[in-house]
């Protein structure tokens, strides 16, 4: 591995153009507070039209490094292209159209440029890690290739393709890259950031999203006795008052403009939709509750937090024809797609 200066050098045309006053924000957990400032360049005013891929796609991705720090402490050095690779492979399903595997690969080249800044893993000697939970899904091409079986050759390809025809090309908004958030399946339509985070952003607001039988467990449920429920409260600490009977523990839901839960009170205890999400173990915020006998059944349609593209609504607006451009101007409205940040 190279030191901290050599590795300042090396990337210091690679960080060319991120904005100073980026937001930090951990995937999927949704905490939108304000990262440190960083000493980096502003994009150009002016972006720089996107291109078509070149004759010789990749060169971009091939040309800047990341050190990539691993599940087990060890920290690898690779390209931008190889990191996305695997980055694309754990996020969507390799089986997905190609257009929608060409706009994961801009979210994911995105989302790292906009992490990049934070210098989050500056102390483990690395620029991004492979836990989702901090940065983004990872999958070593060998996991991947177990995982794929038969397919395992067909997929590699498709992905490296999808990766390579996307080259360089970062979603931006004011010329800066942007929290290019996804998900997986959403309920009709995606979420306002600030539904979930508390916090807006001009270009994750609510916009249609077309999947849904088609998506696997798009429609699930999760069964709770009331004892369950008493002790998953209990445990959250929060002091809900549950003496009387079940039938009326749950009171006031109410829903955001998108449709998921925005509260609810339990026992007097008001709880956000997301809040309740985490607590009863749900895939989304978009949920029913009904209750007999003194049990629970939670009712709940797509999955993931809702905000931004959503992966499987991606996937069925490729099947319709569109394009990844279209894709992404749909999901991130008003962002632009530019040319990534130049090593001049």
């Amino acid at each position: 591995m190279r030191n901290a200066d050599a590795w300042r050098a090396l990337r210091a045309p690679f960080l060319t153009g991120l904005c100073l006053s980026l937001a930090l924000m951990v995937l999927p957990l949704g905490a939108l507070g304000e990262a440190p400032a960083a000493d980096v360049p502003a994009l150009p005013a002016n972006p720089t039209p996107v291109a078509e891929p070149t004759s010789a796609p990749g060169v971009w991705d091939a040309g800047h490094t990341l050190r990539v720090l691993q599940k087990d402490g060890t920290v690898e050095a690779m390209t931008m292209g190889d990191y996305l690779w695997r980055v694309v492979a754990a996020e969507m399903p390799a089986s997905f159209e190609g257009e929608a595997l060409r706009a994961q690969a801009v979210c994911a080249r995105t989302y790292s440029l906009w992490k990049l800044q934070a210098g989050s893993h500056k102390e483990d000697g690395a620029d991004l890690c492979a836990d989702s939970s901090c940065c983004q899904a990872y999958i070593t091409p060998e996991d991947a290739a177990q995982r794929w079986a038969g397919n395992a050759e067909a997929y590699t390809g498709k992905i490296a393709a999808a990766v390579a025809a996307t080259d360089g090309q970062v979603l931006t908004y004011e010329g800066a890259p942007i929290q290019a958030v996804f998900f997986s399946s959403a309920a009709g339509s995606t979420a306002d950031a600030a539904e979930v985070w508390g916090r807006s952003l001009p270009y994750l607001v609510p916009v249609d999203s077309p999947e849904g039988e088609e998506v696997p467990n798009y429609r699930s449920t999760v069964t709770l006795g009331a004892e369950d429920v008493r002790k998953l409260a209990e445990q959250a600490g929060l002091g809900c008052d549950l003496s009387g009977e079940p039938s009326g523990w749950f009171q006031n839901l109410t829903r955001t403009a998108s449709g998921r839960v925005a509260s609810v009170e339990l026992g007097g205890a008001s709880l956000t939709g997301g809040a309740a999400r985490d607590l009863f173990s749900l895939r989304s915020a978009c949920f029913d509750i009904a209750e007999k006998d003194g049990v629970f059944t939670f009712s709940v349609t797509g999955y993931g937090h809702g905000v931004g593209m959503s992966q499987y609504g991606a996937n069925a607006l490729a099947k319709q024809g569109k394009g990844w451009r279209e894709i992404l101007a749909h999901y991130y409205t008003g962002a632009e797609l530019q040319n990534g940040p130049s090593g001049d």
